[in-house]
This record gives C-alpha cells, sequence and structure tokens, in this order.
C-alpha cells in the first residue's frame, strides 16, 4: 500500500480541493461559468466524500474537488484512490494541516488489494506526499495493516501453524529479533498440555511462536495472539456456513504481528514479546473430546464441554506463560466469540481490562483516532457459569448469554492477581465493502493499541 505514495514532491499532480457543504455556495459562486455548468451537471453538491472531477480544455483532469464535513475523518479520500483515473494526485494546500496525515492514511488503506493469487483488477491512482506528512508513521502503521488482513485473507491451505510461523520468523529477521517454536510432543515435554490437545488431530503440527524484540532495560510488553489457522470446531463440528470464514480464526495472531511491526518499526522503548498458540481445529481419531478434562499449564483443570470453544483452550497456556515474566503489561487479541459481535456488531472490538481504567483509556485514544475498540465488563458473578462438577473450570458456559464476558473470565483465571492484562475480542473481517475498508481481513483498533502502547511507554 505505501508504493502507491509518491514521494517526489515536484512530480505535477492532479490537485484534491476539499469544499465543506457550507462553503460550496461561496466557492462555486468564485468559479468560472464553465466549471459552475460542469459541477451542477454532474450533482456535485459537496456531500462528504462525493467527489467531481474537474476537466481542462485538453480534457484531461486539472482538478478533483471532494466534499469533506466539517471535521474531516480517515476516511475522506479512501474511496479516491479504486475511482479516481490512474494519475498523480496531491492534497490542495487548502486542505486542513492538522488532517494531512489523516487523509492520507485512509488514502493508503483504500488502495489495498489482496494480490496472492490474482492481479490486481486496476491499479490505484497515486497520491502524491504532503510536504507535512510523517512518512515513517505512516508507513509503520500502513504495513503492519497490510501485514494483518495479508495474513488473515491467506486461505487455511497456505497459513497453517507452520506458515503462520513463517510469517512471525520473516517478521523477527526484518527487525533483528529472536525467534523460537516449540513444535508437536515438545509442547507436552515443555507443559503446553493444552495447546498440544486442541492442534493433535491435524496433520499440521501445533506449535507455540514465541519473538522477542527490544532493550533488556525497558519495560517488558508480552502481546498473545489466538492462532487457529483453521477451526471445524472439532467434533463439535461447526455447519458449513459457520466453517465457511474460519480461515480468520487466526486473526488474534495477526493483529499482534501487525501489532509488533508498528512497534518495531517505531522503535518504540519497549522489551517486545510475542507469543502465538498457532493450532487447527481438525477431527481425527485423535481430536479430544467434549466431556475431557485437560490440565493445563498452570495446573487448573478444565472440563471440556464444547470443542469449538478452543481459542480460549490455546489461549490460557500462553496467558500463563506470559505472566511467568511478570511483565508491565499482557494484551492478548483472538477472534474468540460470535457474542461479542452479538453485543458490538463487526466494526467495535470488545475490550476487557485488569484494571478497567485500561480499558477506558484505550476507548479514549480509539475515539480519538478513529478506531473504535469498546470496554466491557469482567463481571464477576458470571464466572458461576463457568463451574464444573468434576474440574476446577469448565471451557463453555452452560448459557448462549453473555458469552463474550464468560470467555474473557475464563482467560482471567490464568492472569494472576496484579497482573495489568488487556484482552481484546475482534471480527477481524469486513463483511462488505466500504470505503478504505475492502471486503475480508482487517485490522480492528490496532491503531489505538499502537498509539496507547506509545503514549504509556514513550510520554
Amino acid at each position: 500500500m505505501f508504493d502507491c505514495l509518491n514521494q517526489d514532491l515536484a512530480a505535477p499532480a492532479i490537485p484534491i480541493i476539499p469544499i465543506r457543504r457550507t462553503e460550496f455556495d461561496d466557492w462555486l459562486g468564485r468559479q468560472d461559468n464553465a466549471t459552475r455548468h460542469w459541477i451542477r451537471a454532474n450533482g456535485f453538491e459537496a456531500a462528504s466524500a462525493a467527489w467531481c472531477s474537474l476537466p481542462s480544455s485538453d480534457g484531461q483532469p486539472r482538478a478533483v474537488v471532494l466534499g469533506i464535513a466539517e471535521e474531516p475523518d480517515l476516511w475522506a479520500c479512501a474511496a479516491l484512490p479504486g475511482a479516481l483515473p490512474s494519475g498523480l494526485y496531491k492534497l490542495d494546500e487548502s486542505w486542513p494541516a492538522q488532517h494531512v496525515d489523516e487523509a492520507t492514511l485512509g488514502w493508503l488503506l483504500g488502495s489495498y488489494q489482496f494480490t496472492r493469487y490474482r492481479q490486481a483488477t486496476r491499479q490505484p491512482a497515486r497520491l502524491q506526499a504532503h510536504p507535512a506528512c510523517d512518512l515513517a508513521e505512516l508507513e509503520a502503521l500502513v504495513e503492519g495493516i497490510a501485514l494483518t488482513r495479508d495474513l488473515i485473507n491467506t486461505p487455511a491451505g497456505d497459513m497453517m501453524p507452520q506458515d503462520l510461523a513463517d510469517a512471525a520468523h520473516d517478521l523477527a529477521k526484518e527487525f533483528d529479533a529472536s525467534f523460537h517454536q516449540i513444535v508437536g510432543h515438545e509442547l507436552l515435554q515443555q507443559n503446553y498440555p493444552v495447546i498440544h490437545a486442541v492442534g493433535r488431530a491435524s496433520a499440521h503440527p501445533p506449535r507455540l511462536i514465541d519473538l522477542r524484540w527490544g532493550d533488556t532495560a525497558d519495560p517488558l510488553l508480552t502481546l498473545v495472539g489466538k492462532g487457529v489457522c483453521f477451526d471445524s470446531g472439532g467434533l463439535d463440528i461447526k455447519p458449513s456456513s459457520g466453517m465457511r470464514l474460519m480461515k480468520k480464526d487466526m486473526g488474534g495472531a495477526a493483529h499482534v504481528l501487525g501489532l509488533a511491526r508498528m512497534i518495531m518499526s517505531r522503535g518504540l522503548p519497549v522489551r517486545l514479546r510475542v507469543l502465538i498458540p498457532a493450532v487447527e481445529n481438525a477431527i481425527s481419531g485423535d481430536a479430544f473430546r467434549p466431556g475431557d478434562v485437560l490440565t493445563s499449564r498452570s495446573g487448573k483443570t478444565i472440563e471440556i464441554d464444547n470443542t469449538d470453544a478452543e481459542g480460549r483452550l490455546i489461549l490460557c497456556d500462553a496467558i500463563c506463560e506470559a505472566a511467568s515474566e511478570n511483565p508491565d503489561l499482557i494484551i492478548d487479541m483472538a477472534t474468540l466469540t460470535g457474542a461479542a459481535r452479538v453485543a458490538l456488531g463487526p466494526d467495535v472490538p470488545a475490550v476487557f481490562a485488569k484494571p478497567a481504567t485500561l480499558g477506558q483509556q484505550l476507548h479514549g485514544v480509539s475515539e480519538r483516532l478513529n478506531d473504535p475498540t469498546w470496554p466491557m465488563p469482567l463481571h464477576a458473578p458470571y464466572n458461576r457459569w463457568l463451574n464444573s462438577d468434576i474440574a476446577d473450570l469448565v471451557n463453555a458456559s452452560s448459557t448462549p448469554l453473555g458469552g463474550a464476558i464468560t470467555a474473557a473470565l475464563f482467560l482471567q483465571h490464568f492472569v494472576p492477581q496484579t497482573q495489568n492484562w488487556m484482552h481484546m475480542d475482534v471480527m477481524a473481517w469486513n463483511s462488505e465493502n466500504l470505503p478504505g475498508r475492502p471486503r475480508g481481513g482487517e485490522a480492528m483498533g490496532l491503531r489505538a493499541f499502537f498509539e496507547f502502547i506509545r503514549e504509556r511507554y514513550a510520554a
């Protein structure tokens, strides 16, 4: 996506002129007759995100007028790369200076195409970098989001645990980070029994991916991402409609890798650790079963009520390992529950935090950046729905109510009392095409988390 930004400020480019609806009549009155007739003939009235190309005498575009809101948002220009004729464009000098980076980021996100399996249908229009742009910041954000989208969009046949590990290894090499993985039966030998149990039925061995980066003198930040590379549901098998998008069930892993890329690219003052339990939840004679009792890395026993509630199982071993080093903060990200989508819809990730003020701080950042998140409660009385008659916990609640909360409460059982912790339950998928947000894998809340981390550690 960043390739769609031309950094040659001397190259001739077609200006994009922002016009608020309240200013439209005044602006139109200052134009020549030909321009006024053209604007009216095209029905342009400066509605937000509406645009109209103004031709020169030879028929080539000389400018583009774009309707913007009173306060332009991230998506003001996001539809333009795919809508405008090929060429080089620039933000007009009248563009509000405080929104230049935001508009440029929206343009770049709107330029994204997933081209691993087919060529691009068309080359998006390019944007000339504005002199006020923070190019290093934009590149870090765009490349992190593109990595997240690409990983989620890749079909499971090409994104099994080994492939996910390869992606993490490539990222480690790029930023001189260390990389380690524990694979297959080594998980049992090194006491990650639940990760092994969930992934053992697959022909693709389960593993725990471990990336480390940063100065040992800096505070430790540990990211944990759910890496279920495909989820059949296990023996509690999903219907075909529920299985269709399950290539995205490693979306949490994709998010933490995208976030790690942003952090390392910008050199934030943290000692970063990324843990990804990577499995395929498959069906075979060796699959774990409803009614089984698994002993986790922490020693807590878990009765399996539903093999389709596997994401929280693999996370519990990884969170236990993360907490063993007493990091300043653990953040886990997961495509964990449909219940979060019922509560908040597909666009707004649910965030649970301990202490709750962390989630509230993140929400403030997300509002400022137009990258939605919403704080949700760790309502302790619902722990009664995780009681088992024969084990310490059951992995799925006996009621369909409050499913996102009970999943978060399950994870909290593996977080020490004094440990700072945040859990994001995310859709990681756009079901429709919107400006800057094409149908397919999506990085949600990632920019908000990045800025939250920067403000926490770089202030």
